[in-house]
């Protein structure tokens, strides 16, 4: 018996009991499952970009809906129909009184535009910079093909209605009933787990309605005002500045720059005076808006840092395109409500833990 060795037998790798064995299964389950999170959300980048519009309009029908709901005392269905009946009759009417107008006005800034450019880069040659006007124009190219793989599928007009359509139909979907989606999301989370989801989902709608309703009035006041300023001055084509103003507004920090340059390049088209003027009204629309206009309608919300913002636009810009440069303000504002709602639970489990151990040591 001395003589003789006993040999414990250990798991190997194949015993799947082994605790040694479940723990590093666990770990590479987690790294699996991410490898396949960051493939699924390549390959699915435009139908996830879709879904998260459709979620935006859901948000900006709801805040309507709510606002009609304190001074019409009828079904929620009915509100929901009068705002998006008032909508499309908008757009008719103004596409119908300025539709030809306002293309023959879009040719003639086209026009305008490549002429200042050329001009410029002419004015830069004088001076001893090595560039040409082509340079300008491939830059401008390069940085709309370089857009993400979301802009294949919506870069073509057919794309761009289909996927208008799409966003659109699916958002009235849950603006009708959207507590039905909300609770059937829920239903596949533990029961544990609800509660907090009804919280954040309910704090992420209240922010997305005030992010959306100041980005509303900031598109109204910069558009109206940018047309009505510029036409009071004598600028060419003003009521096509004040409406693609006012779709930049939608953008912030690079729509203001968009919108700028063009409201420069022609208001200098009819002369240096004109130019200073249509730069004056550009830099009052914008002081107006960015400090009386979204700090007492949306920062309040959202307070996201200008720097963030433009950062975000930048990174969803190169990643998914067009919808992700629009989406990014809305999805950095989720992502904060996210963190910040999970940030309190945490401290709120932190501070029931040190509670129960304090509590046996006391007297």
């Amino acid at each position: 018996m001395s003589g003789k060795h006993i040999h414990i037998e250990e798991p190997g790798p194949s015993e799947l009991r082994s605790p040694l064995v479940q723990h590093e299964m666990k770990r590479a389950g987690v790294w699996i499952g991410m490898g396949i999170a960051v493939a699924l959300v390549v390959l699915l980048a435009q139908p996830i970009m879709l879904i998260l519009g459709a979620l935006v309009l859901t948000s900006m029908m709801d805040g309507g809906t709510r606002l009609l709901g304190r001074v019409l005392p009828v079904g929620r269905g009915w509100r929901l129909a009068i705002i998006l009946f008032a909508a499309f009759a908008f757009l008719a009417y103004t596409f119908y009184l300025t539709g030809s107008s306002l293309g023959a006005q879009a040719q003639a800034m086209r026009v305008i535009v490549e002429a200042q450019v050329s001009r410029i880069g002419g004015w830069l040659q004088q001076i001893g910079v090595t560039t040409t006007p082509g340079d300008l124009k491939s830059l401008a190219q390069q940085a709309m093909s370089s857009l993400g793989r979301v802009t294949a599928a919506v870069g073509t007009v057919v794309g761009v209605v289909t996927s208008g359509v799409m966003m659109l139909v699916l958002a009235i979907f849950i603006a009708v009933e959207p507590k039905l989606y909300e609770r059937g999301v829920a239903w596949m989370l533990p029961m544990g787990r609800r509660t907090r989801f009804y919280r954040i989902a309910d704090r992420m709608a209240w922010t997305l309605r005030r992010l959306m309703f100041g980005r509303i009035v900031g598109m109204t006041v910069e558009g109206v005002g940018t047309w009505l300023l510029l036409w009071a001055g004598g600028v060419p084509m003003a009521a096509l500045l004040g409406i693609l103003t006012g779709l930049f507004a939608f953008l912030p920090n690079i729509g203001s720059i968009i919108s700028g340059v063009l409201i420069v390049l022609v208001g200098f088209s009819a002369g240096s005076d004109t130019g200073l003027y249509a730069f004056g009204v550009y830099l009052a629309v914008q002081i107006i808006d960015g400090y009386l206009i979204v700090p007492m309608v949306a920062k309040r919300a959202t307070d996201l840092a200008p720097a963030l913002v433009l950062g975000a636009q930048i990174l969803f810009g190169a990643l998914f395109g067009i919808l992700g440069l629009f989406l990014a303000d809305p999805i950095v504002a989720m992502l904060k409500v996210y963190l910040e709602e999970r940030s309190k639970a945490l401290e709120a489990e932190r501070e029931g833990s040190s509670l129960i151990e304090v509590a046996p040591g006391r007297p």
